[in-house]
């Protein structure tokens, strides 16, 4: 595994701490607060929920980059496909830097994600489904980290890197709700 991949997605996570607070935090403490059982209980289930599912996300991204990968290097026909992967790649970048927010598109398939998943998170085990799900959320910090797990060589690197960008992330929607 690339250790400075490694280390920027946790990196990632720590510096986009108040990011997650400021985004995410609310409705972090609201569902802990919708759980079955205390706050702080139903919190540290989400935030389980949470790197579960980023970690399963991260390998699967690593797993879909890698392969595609292979595909490209065993048929010359897939090489204008890969370059334009990575266009695609770089474009989605961009419009993230220059509009400072998601595309319309990205922003109601998170919002119609989360529509169905709200009635489900008062159900036994459904704060720790409303973390793991959490993966699908709208946020170019997650996206991107989840780009940055895609490029780290396999699905166990992909899914530690993810899983570390979840640790990091969490101190904010942790302590986020709380200080504010």
């Amino acid at each position: 595994m690339s250790t400075s991949l490694a280390v920027t997605a946790l990196l990632m996570g720590l510096a986009g701490g108040p990011h997650c607070a400021a985004m995410c935090g609310a409705a972090c403490a609201g569902i802990s607060r919708i759980g079955r059982g205390s706050a702080q209980r139903s919190m540290w289930t989400f935030q389980a929920g949470r790197l579960a599912g980023y970690a399963v996300a991260g390998g699967l991204a690593a797993t879909v980059v890698q392969s595609f990968a292979w595909l490209t290097t065993q048929t010359a026909l897939l090489k204008p496909v890969w370059t334009l992967f990575h266009l695609g790649v770089l474009a989605w970048g961009l419009t993230l830097l220059l509009l400072a927010r998601q595309p319309a598109w990205a922003q109601q398939a998170g919002l119609a994600a989360w529509a169905k998943v709200r009635p489900l998170v008062q159900r036994t085990g459904g704060v720790f489904g409303a973390g793991a799900l959490w993966i699908f959320m709208p946020c170019g910090l997650l996206w991107s980290a989840l780009l940055v797990a895609s490029l780290s060589g396999g699905p166990v690197q992909g899914a530690f890197s993810m899983a570390l960008f979840a640790a990091g992330s969490s101190l904010g929607l942790i302590a986020g709700p709380g200080l504010l």
